[in-house]
């Protein structure tokens, strides 16, 4: 059986490419096809693959500016020669399981997020966009809307990276999903050396407007708490700018200091309404506690008052109320039970799991072929 890996882009490794790595496990031989690749940001697990581009990949600014790309992606997928395959997987959080494969072929597509920029995050992409994408967006949305919804007929088994995300494909596609949760790698994220924890909490992730960096840096401004933030992106020079004395700004860390900050932060703040959040889980495995906004996929990892916190609003009084609450219930919160939780989400638990998915889909049941009442058709032969 041939196979195709199908991804939307790969310039970084974030946990859609940690997801693409554990496919590529399962399928060693599988070739990735995918829009725009810069193979200086990607593992050598991938590289090892035969990894095939779109034409987007010759435009000089791709690499930088694919997501300004969005209009022409259907096109560049539409260009991909799948007829070889008989197993297609793609990965889509970014446009993906456009593609065109064979009537006889399997096509899974493994959703981490129905594509936010045209979907429920639409209106939020658009009030913080440059003035040439907020005006071009209502021109192209309702186009790829249809293309959207259009594609997800071509898709035979939809999964889905947490039930939140199951609930949106079928919002938006009128499909149903299994839900196979992503991998983590549990055994990279160990507790600190007892007594070496910290009385810091953090802030780890991409510094973009949903994942709401601000909201805890303006907390923390008014509390004093020590806070330390890791990640770069585009809101890093308006943290800068807000930022009080007691919180750090790191930027970009290596894994090894990232890792260092997860076994020894009091807490990690998680104020962002996420897919499912693959940070809270690797900070939950090195038995460190988190606090996270109660939407999305947070509420399926962290359990309130056992592993964690969970508030209901995105606002500064909420978050304020959750970390004293926090505080109020961090004596009975025991380090063996957070790290367990983190256990339900390892690696091995999602190979296992989309394997059988995997198996079930190219292997179906046989289809029925006697008369469902023989005794009715045998009467009817005799007439």
């Amino acid at each position: 059986m041939r196979v195709a890996l199908v991804h939307y882009w790969l310039t970084g490794m974030r946990g859609g490419e940690k997801v693409l790595e554990a496919l590529c496990e399962l399928y060693p031989d599988a070739d990735i096809f995918t829009l725009v690749c810069d193979e200086s940001r990607i593992s050598d697990t991938l590289r090892r693959h035969k990894i095939t581009t779109s034409f987007l990949q010759k435009l000089p600014f791709a690499l930088k500016g694919y997501k300004s790309l969005l209009p022409l992606m259907p096109y560049a997928l539409e260009q991909f020669d799948l007829t070889a395959y008989d197993l297609v997987i793609s990965s889509e959080a970014g446009p993906a399981k456009g593609v065109i494969v064979r009537p006889d072929a399997v096509h899974i597509c493994y959703c981490h997020s129905p594509l936010r920029y045209i979907w429920d995050k639409y209106h939020e992409y658009r009030d913080n966009a440059g003035f040439l994408s907020r005006a071009a967006m209502p021109v192209f949305a309702p186009r790829l809307r249809m293309w959207d919804v259009t594609t997800a007929a071509r898709v035979d088994h939809f999964v889905a990276n947490s039930a939140w995300v199951g609930k949106r494909i079928e919002k938006y596609f009128r499909r149903s999903s299994v839900v196979i949760h992503p991998p983590v790698e549990t055994g990279d994220f160990v507790p600190a050396p007892k007594g070496e924890h910290g009385d810091f909490y953090l802030f780890a992730s991409q510094l973009v407007g949903y994942k709401r960096a601000e909201l805890a840096v303006r907390v923390f401004n008014g509390n004093g708490r020590p806070l330390v933030v890791i990640g770069e992106g585009e809101q890093m020079a308006h943290l800068r700018k807000i930022a009080g004395p007691n919180v750090t700004l790191m930027g970009r860390q290596p894994f090894e200091v990232l890792r260092h900050h997860f076994q020894r932060c009091r807490a990690l703040v998680f104020p962002g309404e996420e897919d499912f959040g693959i940070v809270p889980v690797e900070v939950m495995a090195c038995g460190r506690p988190v606090i996270a906004f109660g939407r999305g996929g947070a509420t399926e990892t962290v359990i309130d008052g056992e592993t964690g916190v969970l508030f209901d609003e995105q606002t500064e009084e909420a978050l304020g109320r959750a970390i004293v609450r926090f505080e109020q219930l961090e004596s009975g919160l025991s380090m063996a039970r957070i790290r367990g939780r983190a256990l339900m989400f390892d690696r091995s638990v999602f190979l296992r799991r989309m394997q059988q998915c995997i198996d079930e889909a190219t292997n179906p049941p046989e289809v029925e072929t006697e008369p469902r009442f023989p005794a009715v058709a045998e009467r009817g032969l005799r007439a």
